[in-house]
């Protein structure tokens, strides 16, 4: 019988490369899971295209496959004469159901490569306690079991004699979780913890009723008081006070929860820097194994390049790209195909994609496979991209209706600004028409507010009317000021996608000043996921627009040119 534990959240395992971030765990109810931000379910290759157990895959000739497949022997990226570009093409063999045990190693290779992912670009990614609400089914099964563990140990202490059955396996418990908080040079230190929790030696001392409990629990404290950080201090300090061994082994297995969570926290920082180094190459091998595994994992982003491409060549006109050296230019197509004058460039397409990420609902299409990791980080950034679009907006209506004479009073604007960044807080977009009448009448009230300060007359009824009238009327999305400042936002965030992202954040749209500083740092972090993303994937998306681009290109021939 093992007491549970807090629970913790993390995603997975880190790189085969980098050190296990889960500390070892045999108690019941002591589990690693993700947060929210990263608790993603499998790609849709893994949900929608995976045949059952012992199922064959019909190979469209009236053959079934016998050979099973191998998931230790994924194929690996084909290097041609013209660089190293992962194949896009199907395995010699036909595809092949997989099995359970190949299904949940697809799972963990997926798992792995997001935790890494996510460290990479998540600087502010760590393992946090799950706080149940108080009230809470969870919180009162934690509590009712937490609760019946202990009692049943009090009671086996209090028996004469006493039962260290359940004791011991806590001191071993207690034991391993030291040992697993050292460092490797910390060999000293171990060979103490080792002699000093010699479980031959207490259980002889326990059958013999010669078992000091209190004494073992001063050493551990001691311990626990060397290795926990600096935070930890003064919970390992009020420990000592505990008299009761009951409530003392509780109060032991609490803090060290909280020093293995810092223990995983401290290994992430130390990892970052490795897989910042490591996380291209690591990310896209990973990718083209399951690729190997799955050749319909590219279906879904093959279908969003097309629409992409489609939009792009229906533009009026072309904004200037960048070229990447992931994504070359289509003016090097020079010997197999003459460049029509409205052929887009692939570096444009691929911006046209990401752009329409600002634009994509929940639910509605499969979200591209190689952008999944990122689909989170992607939604947060269209809904402040939508929240700031109806800021602007705000302001804008109520610098035309008020003036500027009264726009420009010290302090007028930031305070509109912030009573509407309130009132749109945790909205989702489909709730802003009743914020939006919440806001018109905070304005209406902030400009009267504003002007008998200044001894100026009020509004008139008509203004305030036309004010209020405007205000609501942008939840409209053909509305005229907040087109004009969505496309100027969009515009802004197009240049960030340009390889030279600094240059992008210098120059900033007219009209936008309020919100400068947050469309900056939207900007810095949609630039910082799409150029992860282009570095990762770029050869799979030159691949896949050679065949959206330029149909009627040999294969050989579309290599050589890109």
């Amino acid at each position: 019988m093992c007491p549970p534990t807090a629970t913790w959240t993390l995603l997975a395992q880190a790189p085969p490369e980098a050190p296990c971030l889960a500390p070892s765990q045999s108690r019941p109810g002591a589990r690693l899971c993700c947060p929210p931000a990263l608790a993603q379910p499998s790609p849709p290759c893994l949900q929608d295209r995976m045949a059952t157990p012992g199922e064959k895959t019909p190979l469209g000739n009236g053959e079934d496959p016998e050979v099973p497949c191998s998931p230790g022997k994924a194929q690996q990226p084909e290097e041609t004469q013209h660089g190293d570009v992962p194949s896009l093409c199907p395995p010699s063999s036909p595809p092949q159901a997989l099995s359970m045990a190949e299904l949940l190693e697809t799972a963990q290779e997926v798992s792995r490569m997001t935790i890494a992912h996510e460290i990479v670009l998540n600087h502010d990614f760590k393992v946090q306690q799950v706080n149940f609400a108080p009230n809470s089914l969870e919180s009162r099964v934690k509590e009712t079991l937490h609760k019946a563990f202990w009692d049943s140990l009090k009671e086996q202490l209090s028996t004469s004699p006493p039962d260290y059955a359940h004791a011991i396996w806590l001191l071993q418990e207690i034991k391993e979780t030291l040992l697993s908080l050292l460092l490797p040079r910390q060999t000293r230190l171990r060979s103490q913890i080792e002699a000093a929790l010699d479980m031959e030696l207490i259980r002889q001392e326990a059958e013999h009723g010669a078992l000091d409990i209190p004494n073992l629990t001063m050493y551990i404290l001691s311990t626990m008081a060397m290795l926990c950080a600096p935070i930890r201090d003064e919970e390992v300090q009020r420990l000592r006070s505990l008299t009761d061994p009951v409530q003392l082994l509780r109060e032991i297995f609490r803090v060290l929860d909280l020093m293995k969570m810092d223990m995983v926290n401290f290994t992430i920082q130390s990892l970052r820097p490795h897989l910042q180094d490591r996380s291209i190459e690591y990310e896209r091998k990973k990718f083209q194994e399951l690729l190997d595994k799955l050749p319909s994992s590219l279906d879904h982003t093959t279908e969003w390049l097309r629409k992409a491409a489609a939009d792009t060549s229906a533009s009026p006109s072309l904004p200037p790209s960048q070229p990447e050296s992931n994504i070359p230019p289509a003016s090097s197509l020079q010997g197999a195909v003459h460049r029509s004058s409205d052929l887009p460039s692939p570096t444009s397409v691929l911006n046209q994609g990401y752009m329409s990420l600002l634009h994509w609902e929940p639910g509605q299409e499969k979200y591209p496979e190689t952008l999944l990791m990122d689909q989170a980080r992607l939604q947060e950034v269209r809904s402040q991209v939508n929240r700031l679009t109806i800021i602007a907006a705000v302001l804008l209506v109520t610098t035309g209706v008020c003036g500027s004479a009264l726009c420009s009073s010290p302090g007028f604007v930031d305070r509109l600004k912030r009573v509407t960044e309130v009132l749109l807080e945790g909205l989702p977009h489909t709730r802003f028409e009743e914020a939006l009448l919440d806001i018109s009448h905070q304005v209406c009230q902030e400009a009267s507010r504003t002007l008998s300060q200044l001894g100026c007359p009020p509004l008139s009824s008509d203004k305030t009317a036309s004010l209020k009238g405007q205000i609501k009327s942008i939840i409209d999305k053909d509305n005229a000021v907040r087109s004009v400042t969505e496309q100027r936002i969009h515009s802004f965030l197009s240049l960030c996608l340009s390889p030279n992202e600094q240059k992008a954040l210098e120059n900033f749209p007219k009209g936008l000043a309020p919100i400068q500083e947050e469309l900056r740092e939207v900007g810095r972090r949609f630039g910082s996921v799409t150029h992860h993303n282009r570095q990762v994937f770029g050869p799979y998306y030159s691949g896949i627009l050679k065949k959206v681009l330029l149909p009627e290109v040999e294969p050989e021939a579309g290599i050589d040119s890109f």
